[in-house]
């Protein structure tokens, strides 16, 4: 039978094995690493076995065992079985590293790879949501890192394994893998309130929460410049309140945000805190003073407000408290107070006052609100006027309710009591109104409404008139001039043609000796004269000696900047920027707006008029900074004004930000100030950094004053990213990043260099590594020579690896050469060599380079060993193994080169172990090196066991270490034991350190054979078995004591005497044991040959026998002695004799022969276990049936251990009760009790039926029956 099976998958293995002995063996198969198939058909008879298993798979791969036994010996034999088929699951399936967006796993081989090498592994993914997996990739490594994954997303992997036969069975992860990782930091730490003994902190959620939901904020406080942070607050939110904090005390704060995966780093509060009250005068600034929303939609006004203590904060409408509804209702905060109107309506515009009030005083603003919508219906009643047949006129009244709101009308302020408003669309209905304003800056209420004014020039219906002389006849004789004057009204006035003149004053004429002339067209050339009137009519006119063209009059541009303007312009960030402008020039200039340093917001917005320009930006920020330039241009020339604009806010990025020198630990950064400070002056700097595998920033400093910090305790060839952030008195500002820096320097200079070879026109070096390669890869090395005489270094060389050969020298000359190493930071400093070479052939002694003095192979490997050398002429190699040349086959070479001899050996073996010895012999010399070859494999089995002592209990053992030790340490040996009369080995211990052991708890009589197996760490070795023994003393129990009698008895005790054993049984007698009517008298052993017994009840007759005991145990009990009567010598003796007398008694020194009707007392009944613990049980009975006609004074407990066979006495005093609690018993050891009465009269019963066995363990709820007194 082969010692290997290979079979397919899915095949039937028939294992047929002859087997032959006398009497015939019993057979018997086993599986070394587990259980055979319960389908499996085994067919045994006496000439052979077979072993049947249809339809196999890896799981029936192992070593099969064979054991045949008889009474002449037994014999075992394995069959290793191995089933070619697909790989079982790959074991230790661990997820390494979760990050953002990837998930790193690990595993190790399958225990089981199908009989074929693994190819590959294949990895798969599958989303929580879906049911089926999706391929990976496919990876000869045991680790995998799965990436684009998307962030936040569940998933599950499985990793499968690929051999020659097909994917194997999976390895999934059992638990749902999130893809998440620790949050960034939270953003702004912010102070809301402070008192005496609180403060109130706010701040932003965190910019990136890690893939996972952040959970909770924990808030931490340290004393000022301290370094030991303690946790105050645990909140969901982004509020909490500090408090019981000592009043006058600073403190520091800082958040950390918690997800699933952990803490961020944490975002400390810029400044520290006092704890103290604040007292702050009421303030409320409204952002505008009146706003406008449709009807049916929401409107939300929030109101800045400022005070300390907390304001109380009072809504009115028109003068009456604003009532709140689900509607229309009022919310408050620390700083600001927001009216929320949802679906708003007609009713809810109005004036809404504001009141903020506290101790210090309280403030008013006023915001009108108007509600815009479809105007209601006219109002009537309709009336029907002038009718015709053609026409009828109707008339109503206007609606009571239209859509109208008022708007500022002027930007400028007007000192005059009257103003041209402009910019009106023609047709419009207006209204006007106006408000006062005084130098205190307050305002009047509006004054009344003009009325509705429709915007629209005048028309007038033309009419004509005439001197009333003209109105009669009129006579006019031939040759005379007639003119006739009439004067016309009307607007607008008819155009007159080119050679037409019309009269542009009113029809009386005007008194003043000047007119202005309205209504002209733009462009056109117009010709006037002037004509007196009298009382007597119309003069003759007189002409404007030059036509006029009707154009606009140029003006030069012009710009008013109000005083606020023409200085610097503050404003805080996020709030609404208006530079409101006067402009002035004719015709209407052409407006630019412009920022000096920068091109205009995108958001700024721009409103142009005749008279006026306003640029509004929303939302500023510190980009907003800057001066901003308005050009006006028109025909007559062009104007600019600049005004210089400053936002408070934290500030922009610092500049110019290098990293000015990189160390193997540490990184010098410098930069320059922010170009926009937000208003207020650099306070200090923040420096963070951040390792490119990970997405946070953690802060390395968060108080440098200095424009240049170095950041030390770096990992040498890390990569980082580092960044700076200004921080004002407005907050910490932007970041300014630096590209990816890797941590390292320029390298140490190699190590020894040698010169390895000479010819007449080459020189081969070789070097060391440098001690440190500056924290970077050395990418190459620089080799330079200098001839000598000459004072210049040239490079001759440049390698990659640690030698180099320089060729082209001349012969004869000498030089010198030093070696530079170079990583991406730079070259090193030179390491030169020791003296010059001159070139020239050389002879040499050879020389040996043994790269290892000792190698290790695992059993089953290909290994070889490659010893480089040296020498001139060219040596000789040769090999030997312990002492004798090395025989090379087809599994062992040797192949040899100029510079090195390998030996190869394929699948080694423990014959391989030994010392290898390479010999080089050349005209010059020889040399010789020694390698020592360690195969590590199973060690070899023990040898000669020995019987160091036998016992009745218990046989030491020992035995000789293994003559081949696996090439490592043997850490255990395995024993086993089985009786004889059993073909399974049980195992007695599997960690013997030593080589002995005493093997206990054997069965006095009981045949054993032992068996021994060494263990390293690469396995276990063949067992080898002991001679069977039996388990026994070396000596006997003695015999039973002789001449046994009663020397003297009293009515309260008696003195038992007996002779020594007849013979001790090959060990001292150490003692003897007396009984009386089954019941022991003695509580430890008797060394005498006497005892008195003192439990003697008076009138009772009493029997006694004794027991030697020696090593080996007790002898036979002697025979019982006479029946003596328990009665003092002395007295009358009255003995009443019934019938059939029968019964010899002593009586004094008379002897007596009587007989008496005695019913023995019976044993208790039902005894029962009631309860269990660790080191106690608790035993129930019931009385006996009969109590041998004497009461019952109490009861006697025995108890025995399962695996001795000697019962013992489990109580120490009288238990009256039938009940009794055994203590002091060892946990999981199994015992068995039982009870015996005792009456009034001293008799005791028998044992009761045995209770058990039962285990020492606690019971944890396991319930027993009830026990009945």
């Amino acid at each position: 039978m082969r010692k290997t099976v290979n079979i397919r998958a899915a095949s039937t293995l028939r294992l047929f094995v002859p087997v032959r002995g006398r009497p015939a063996p019993e057979v018997k198969w086993g599986k070394a690493d587990g259980e055979i198939k319960e389908t499996a058909l085994i067919d045994n008879t006496g000439s052979y076995a077979l072993l049947v298993i249809e339809n196999v798979d890896r799981f029936d791969s192992g070593k099969y065992t064979l054991t045949a036994e008889n009474a002449s010996g037994v014999k075992s034999a394995f069959i290793s079985v191995r089933v070619l088929d697909s790989p079982s699951p790959p074991t230790n399936l661990t997820v390494k590293e979760i990050t953002r967006n990837s998930v790193t796993l690990s595993w190790e081989p399958p225990l089981l790879d199908g009989g074929s090498k693994i190819k590959h592994y294949i990895v798969e993914k599958r989303e929580s949501t879906r049911k089926v997996y999706s391929p990976i990739t496919t990876c000869n490594k045991m680790s995998w890192k799965v990436e684009s994954l998307p962030e936040g997303g569940i998933f599950f992997f499985r990793v499968l394994a690929e051999n020659e036969y097909g994917v194997g069975l999976q390895a999934k992860t059992i638990e749902p893998i999130k893809i998440s990782e620790k949050p960034q930091p939270p953003g702004k730490v912010s102070v809301v309130d402070v008192t005496h003994s609180t403060v109130t902190l706010t701040w932003e959620k965190s910019q990136y929460d890690g893939g996972s939901r952040i959970s909770h904020y924990e808030v931490e406080i340290a004393p000022k410049d301290s370094e030991t942070w303690s946790p105050c607050a645990s909140v969901k939110g982004t509020e909490t309140e500090v408090s019981n904090l000592l009043k006058g005390e600073e403190y520091q704060f800082r958040v950390i945000a918690v997800n699933e995966k952990g803490k961020s780093d944490p975002r400390q509060l810029v400044q520290s805190v006092v704890a103290k009250d604040l007292v702050i005068e009421p303030s409320v600034r409204p952002k505008v003073s009146s706003y406008s929303v449709q009807v049916g939609y929401d409107l939300k006004i929030e109101v800045p407000i400022a005070g300390h203590p907390k304001p109380t904060i009072t809504w009115t409408k028109n003068g009456v408290a604003l009532k709140q509804t689900t509607r229309v209702n009022v919310t408050d905060s620390a700083h600001q107070t927001t009216l929320t109107i949802k679906d708003a309506t007609r009713e809810d515009s109005g004036m809404y006052t504001i009141n903020i009030a506290n101790s210090l005083g309280s403030k008013d603003a006023t915001i009108e609100v108007i509600t815009l919508d479809k105007p209601g219906p006219p109002t009537g009643p309709v009336k029907i006027e002038d009718i015709s047949a053609e026409s009828m006129t109707l008339s109503w009244e206007a609606p009571t309710y239209t859509d109208t709101r008022w708007m500022k009308a002027s930007f400028t302020n007007i000192i005059d009591t009257q103003f041209t408003i402009t910019g009106l669309t023609e047709d419009c209905v207006y209204e006007f109104r106006v408000i006062a304003k005084n130098s205190a800056g307050i305002s009047s209420r509006p004054s009344g409404s003009t009325g509705e004014i429709t915007a629209k020039d005048a028309i007038e219906a033309p009419d004509a008139t005439m001197d009333s002389k003209f109105k009669d006849l009129t006579v006019v004789h031939a040759g005379e001039s007639f003119v006739i004057d009439a004067d016309y009204t009307g607007k607008p006035l008819k155009e007159a043609g080119d050679d037409e003149w019309f009269v542009c004053t009113p029809p009386t004429g005007v008194q003043e000796t000047h007119y202005t002339v309205k209504k002209l067209k733009e462009n056109v050339e117009y010709n006037f004269r002037i004509c007196a009137v009298n009382c007597e009519g119309v003069g003759d006119h007189v002409d404007l000696p030059v036509s006029v063209i009707a154009a606009e009059k140029l003006e030069a541009p012009e710009i008013e900047l109000d005083a606020d303007l023409r200085k610097m312009v503050n404003v805080r960030a996020t709030a609404t920027l208006r530079l409101f402008v006067t402009i002035r020039g004719k015709p209407e200039p052409e407006v630019k707006w412009s920022k000096a340093d920068g091109t205009l917001n995108e958001r700024a917005q721009i409103e142009v008029t005749s008279s006026y320009t306003m640029l509004v930006i929303e939302n500023v920020d510190r980009f907003d900074t800057g001066k901003y330039t308005l050009t006006l241009e028109n025909l007559s020339g062009s104007k600019s004004a600049f005004i210089n604009v400053r936002v408070l806010d934290s500030p922009s990025a610092p500049t110019n930000l290098q990293v000015k020198d990189v160390k193997r630990h540490s990184v010098s950064l410098s930069w320059e100030p922010p170009l926009i400070d937000g208003g207020a002056k650099i306070s200090h700097y923040i420096v963070e950094k951040r390792e490119q595998k990970r997405m946070a920033f953690t802060s390395v400093s968060t108080n440098c004053v200095r424009n240049s910090y170095i950041i030390s305790d770096l990992q040498e060839g890390g990569r980082y990213f580092f960044r700076v952030l200004a921080v004002n008195d407005l907050g910490v500002g932007l970041p300014a990043t630096t590209d990816q820096v890797k941590v390292s320097e320029a390298p140490l200079p190699p190590g020894k260099v040698v010169v390895v070879d000479v010819t007449r026109h080459t020189v081969t070096l070789s070097w060391e590594k440098p001690d440190h390669d500056g924290g970077s890869k050395i990418t190459s090395y620089i080799v330079e020579m200098q001839p000598k005489g000459d004072d210049k270094w040239t490079v001759c060389s440049e390698a990659k690896a640690l030698e180099a050969t320089i060729d082209g020298l001349i012969a004869g000359e000498e030089y010198s050469f030093r070696v530079i190493a170079v990583n991406d930071k730079g070259r090193s400093d030179a390491k030169p060599l020791a003296t010059p070479v001159v070139v020239k052939d050389i002879t040499m002694e050879p020389i040996i380079n043994l790269l290892f003095n000792t190698y290790s192979i695992n059993a089953g490997d290909d290994f070889k060993i490659d010893v480089p050398f040296k020498g001139r002429p060219q040596p000789e190699v040769s090999w030997k193994k312990d002492g004798q040349m090395l025989k090379q086959t087809t599994r062992v070479n040797v192949v040899n080169s100029k510079t090195s001899s390998k030996i190869v050996i394929k699948d080694a073996t423990k014959e391989d172990v030994g010392k290898y010895e390479i010999t080089l012999t050349n005209s010059v010399g020889t040399k010789t090196a020694e390698i020592s070859v360690i195969v590590l494999d199973k060690p070899g089995p023990p040898s000669n066991i020995k019987m160091d002592e036998v016992s009745a209990d218990f046989i030491s053992l020992s035995w000789d270490p293994p003559t081949y030790d696996g090439g490592c340490q043997i850490n255990n040996y395995v024993v086993e034991k089985r009786d004889t009369t059993s073909t399974t080995w049980q195992i007695v211990s599997a960690t013997v350190a030593r080589t002995s052991i005493k093997v206990s708890r054997l069965n006095q009589g009981t045949e054993y054979q032992f068996r021994i197996a060494a263990e390293n760490r690469y396995g276990k070795s063949p067992a080898v078995n002991s001679a069977p023994v039996i388990a026994q003393y070396p000596f006997e129990p003695p015999s039973s004591p002789t001449n046994l009698h009663v020397a003297h008895a009293t009515k309260t005790s008696m003195l038992v005497v007996w002779g020594r054993p007849a013979s001790d049984g090959g060990s001292p007698v150490i003692g003897y044991h007396i009984e009386c009517k089954d019941q022991s008298i003695n509580r430890t052993v008797i060394r005498a040959t006497h005892f008195k017994v003192t439990t003697i009840n008076a009138g009772l007759i009493y029997e006694f026998k004794v027991a030697a005991e020696n090593a080996a145990g007790l002898s036979a009990f002697s025979k019982v002695s006479d029946a003596v009567l328990a009665i003092d010598a002395c007295g009358e003796c009255k003995i009443q004799l019934l019938l059939n007398p029968e019964k010899q008694i002593l009586v004094g020194k008379s002897t007596f022969i009587i007989s008496s009707l005695f019913y023995s007392l019976e044993p208790p009944i039902n005894l029962r276990i009631s309860d269990i613990t660790k080191n106690s049980i608790s035993l129930a009975w019931e009385k006996p049936n009969y109590d041998g006609g004497s009461p019952i004074t109490g009861y006697i407990i025995e108890k025995k251990e399962v695996v001795g066979a000697k019962w013992s006495k489990a109580n120490l005093t009288n238990v009256s009760d039938t009940r009794f609690i055994v203590t002091g018993l060892t946990q999981n050891e199994t015992y068995e009790f039982r009870v015996m009465a005792k009456n009034a009269v001293g008799s005791v019963s028998n044992p009761s039926m045995t209770a058990g066995p039962a285990t020492c363990v606690d019971t944890y709820g396991r319930h027993f029956l009830p026990v009945l007194k």
